[in-house]
């Protein structure tokens, strides 16, 4: 049973608080993953780089995050538990870091609705409604637009979208308070529940001595403390 708590939650074998080294090293650890798979993602998006903007870079951000907890020791449930948090904060991040870009440098302008789709056919959940929208001049956009159509928009309705003007970031509908701490406000809870996990993934890799059949060298005189 000892053994399996260690290989499955980490050894921690520490009497007490655990020491301060530790708890930086996992803080430092959960923040610069964190910071990591948020930050490519957003880099992606302000560049117009595809490879980072769909999150991709942010998924290798999470496969590393999680080989560094498997290196220094930590416990196989916490590392898969960190690792799966990962994952759905970069999964979570293409579409915050779109809404930050758009919120940044975003410029608000009409489109006319050519067509309203409702969304429960295809889905059968909650009502969305999806409307096909055309510029000022008649052209038609590629985006479909569900903030601001409802079941009360017909064909020939102007709507408000907020566009890039760069072109990086598709448009999408203007919304009511929807600023720089709406997106960020979105991915906060995972953010915080990924450097929590590492914290303790970290903390409890904690070993007093090496396991068996390590050689120490010759006149060391100190204990490894993975």
């Amino acid at each position: 049973m000892a053994y399996l708590r260690t290989s499955v939650w980490g050894p921690a074998e520490f009497v007490g608080r655990p020491p301060w080294g530790l708890l930086t090293e996992g803080l430092l650890a959960g923040f610069v993953g964190a910071g990591a798979i948020v930050g490519t993602t957003l880099l992606g998006a302000w560049t117009g780089r595809p490879s980072l903007a769909d999150g991709e870079a942010g998924l290798v951000c999470a496969v590393a995050l999680a080989v560094y907890l498997s290196f220094v020791g930590a416990g196989r449930a916490l590392i898969g538990i960190t690792a799966l948090l990962g994952v759905c904060l970069a999964l979570q991040t293409p579409q915050a870091a779109a809404g930050i870009v758009l919120a940044e440098r975003g410029q608000v302008q009409s489109v006319v609705v050519t067509s309203v789709e409702d969304g429960r056919v295809a889905a059968g959940g909650p009502a969305r409604y999806l409307c096909s929208v055309a510029d000022t001049d008649g052209v038609p956009l590629r985006v479909r637009i569900w903030r601001g159509c409802g079941e009360a928009t017909r064909p020939g309705d102007v709507l408000a979208v907020v566009s890039d003007p760069e072109g990086r970031v598709p448009l999408r509908g203007a919304q009511a308070g929807a600023g720089l701490a709406r997106p960020l406000r979105d991915l906060a809870p995972w953010a915080a529940a990924l450097v929590s996990v590492s914290l303790v993934a970290v903390v409890r890799s904690y070993r007093l001595s090496r396991p068996a059949g390590t050689v120490i060298p010759f006149g060391t005189g100190q204990a490894d403390h993975r």
